[in-house]
């Protein structure tokens, strides 16, 4: 079973992602709120593939932040890394600093978003 890491989601949010990707992959899902907690988490875990809010439910920062911390990590740059968001220039930037192309909220349930998570999570 991989291990899914979903960062900065509100309650609803996580709860609906988590919802619609264990009916299609076979994952343990973690969940992080804050920047510390994720990179803590991603420090202690092998993840199969994390999932950064972009912006943090909690505190409202960045979540490109957690990405550049993540990709700056000798133990975490290898860890492929997704940004969610609906907006075209965040996912962009988010693949400029190492992030594989990502999603946003409104797709997460196209056949699109399942064939971009298949290339990191067995179905």
């Amino acid at each position: 079973m991989q291990k899914l890491l979903i960062v900065g989601q509100c309650d609803f949010d996580y709860q609906r992602i988590s919802f619609v990707l264990s009916k299609i992959f076979d994952l343990e899902i973690y969940r992080a709120d804050s920047f510390d907690d994720a990179i803590q988490s991603a420090l202690e875990q092998p993840y199969a593939l994390i999932l950064i809010n972009r912006i943090m439910d909690l505190d409202r920062s960045e979540g490109i932040a957690i990405l550049h911390e993540l990709k700056s990590i000798p133990q975490t740059e290898n860890i492929p890394v997704m940004i969610i968001s609906d907006y075209q220039e965040t996912q962009d930037a988010a693949v400029a600093a190492g992030a594989s192309p990502g999603f946003g909220k409104a797709a997460l349930d196209t056949p699109q978003t399942f064939e971009l998570l298949s290339n990191f999570l067995a179905s």
